[in-house]
């Protein structure tokens, strides 16, 4: 495999994980990025904790999906992710009325 098409590969790849969240965004309530992956959800509890004089975050999320392009299985029931890090958490907006297609 040459170099090129293992950069097409991952392109592709990308692609798809793109229209995957296109597809499934609007079935969420809530976007969260930390250092490390990007995630949508449903509940989201997030608590900021201490010990030995570091802060970290502790963050639960429930019926989660994952943006991880080599993960196979994107939707999950309960994540668990402790960071020093910051959290970054927001609502997603809803819309009032969705009309037929």
């Amino acid at each position: 495999m040459s170099s090129e098409d293992l950069e097409n590969y991952e392109t592709d790849m990308e692609l798809a994980l793109y229209r995957e969240y296109r597809d499934v965004v609007g079935l969420f309530s809530y976007v969260v990025e930390t250092e490390r992956r990007f995630y949508l959800a449903n509940h989201v509890d997030l608590q900021v904790r201490s010990a030995g004089g570091e802060v970290f975050f502790e963050l639960t999320l429930g019926d989660a999906w994952v943006w991880d392009v080599y993960r196979s299985a994107r939707f999950v029931k309960s994540v668990r992710v402790v960071t020093f890090k910051d959290v970054n958490v927001e609502e997603l907006a809803k819309p009032d009325l969705e009309l037929p297609g």
